[in-house]
């Protein structure tokens, strides 16, 4: 199946700039980066996509074997890449998608550039010496909610993902993205993410690479960040005054400043 199709892709900015892959998390689409792209593509070209089983990809392409495992998303952003003949590009991850980048960027380092990690977790669960924020026992929770019934999931949990009160449209707008998900394409996105365990590939990241957190974040607590830093040589890290899981929805205006300054110091 012709990639572009597969995934959706979107390819917008200037067609002479640095390429710049904005990659979606959990239940969400390319439309998620609508904040950021007006700031970028001035002087960048900007991709889209969408993972198979979200937003507008071809449902027809998605297979459990392959989604069950982080490799296979990481390898559609290669297929992306090479489909549209990116070179040193610069792979901007939401959440999850900041580890698919990580796996990306080591299969094929001439695709990929740079990373810019935007609420990275590389494991979610606690581990000796380590906190990802969940319990196992929180995570085999959650994961039974979602496969029980994922629409009431959805609901229950996308206001405390976005974490903005006093922007509740923020939290209606992740519920939505979620449930306009097939349930159980996003079962097999959810355990592959919240199952998933990238902290050894960390040290193998070998690009210059942007660690953005939030102050306050349910998902990726800020011992997160700080480990994410630790382990990726010469990375930086940025806090962001936002609260929640996504600031590149929350608080756009920080996120694009802390983006842009890191690219302007790559050239």
């Amino acid at each position: 199946m012709d990639t572009v199709r597969r995934n959706n892709v979107t390819v917008t900015g200037n067609p002479q700039g640095r390429p710049v892959v904005l990659a979606h998390g959990f239940g969400c689409d390319q439309n998620m980066w609508r904040l950021t792209v007006p700031a970028l593509a001035e002087d960048y070209r900007v991709v889209l996509f969408d993972y198979v089983g979200s937003g507008r990809s071809e449902p027809s392409a998605f297979q459990e074997d392959r989604y069950s495992s982080l490799d296979g998303y990481a390898g559609d952003v290669v297929e992306v890449c090479e489909a549209l003949d990116l070179r040193d590009a610069v792979f901007v991850g939401h959440s999850v998608s900041a580890m698919t980048g990580v796996l990306a960027a080591g299969t094929a380092p001439e695709r990929i550039g740079a990373l810019v990690m935007v609420a990275p977790s590389p494991r979610y669960i606690d581990d000796d010496g380590y906190r990802g924020g969940f319990s196992a026992d929180d995570i085999d929770e959650l994961l039974a909610s979602l496969e029980a019934n994922y629409l009431g999931w959805s609901a229950a949990m996308a206001p405390l993902i976005m974490g903005n009160a006093e922007r509740p449209e923020l939290g209606e707008e992740l519920k939505n993205s979620f449930c306009a998900t097939d349930p159980e394409m996003a079962r097999v996105f959810a355990r592959t993410t919240f199952l998933s365990d990238s902290r050894d590939d960390l040290k193998q990241v070998a690009v210059p690479t942007l660690v953005l957190e939030c102050s306050q974040d349910v998902i990726a607590p800020r011992e997160v960040g700080a480990f994410v830093h630790r382990a990726i040589p010469g990375s930086t890290l940025v806090t962001l005054d936002a609260t929640g899981h996504c600031p590149h929805l929350s608080a756009p205006e920080a996120t694009n400043e802390a983006i842009l300054k890191f690219l302007a110091a790559l050239r």
